[in-house]
């Protein structure tokens, strides 16, 4: 669970994509999350298959 308490100036970018996005701030702020820590996966999961790879080679 993330409890995440923000009001005025640091709200309004988040707020902004959020209506551009036609979605709620939570919702795009979770989409987010979920989008960088799958990212942040998928990197890692490219550079341990790259390093296998180079082993096999030698």
């Amino acid at each position: 669970m993330l409890s995440l308490r923000m009001d005025g100036t640091p709200l309004d970018r988040p707020a902004r994509h959020a209506a551009q996005s036609g979605t709620s701030v939570r919702d795009h702020v979770v989409r987010t999350l979920v989008r960088v820590d799958f990212d942040e996966r998928s990197t890692s999961s490219v550079d341990e298959v790259e390093r296998f790879c180079a082993g096999e080679s030698a």
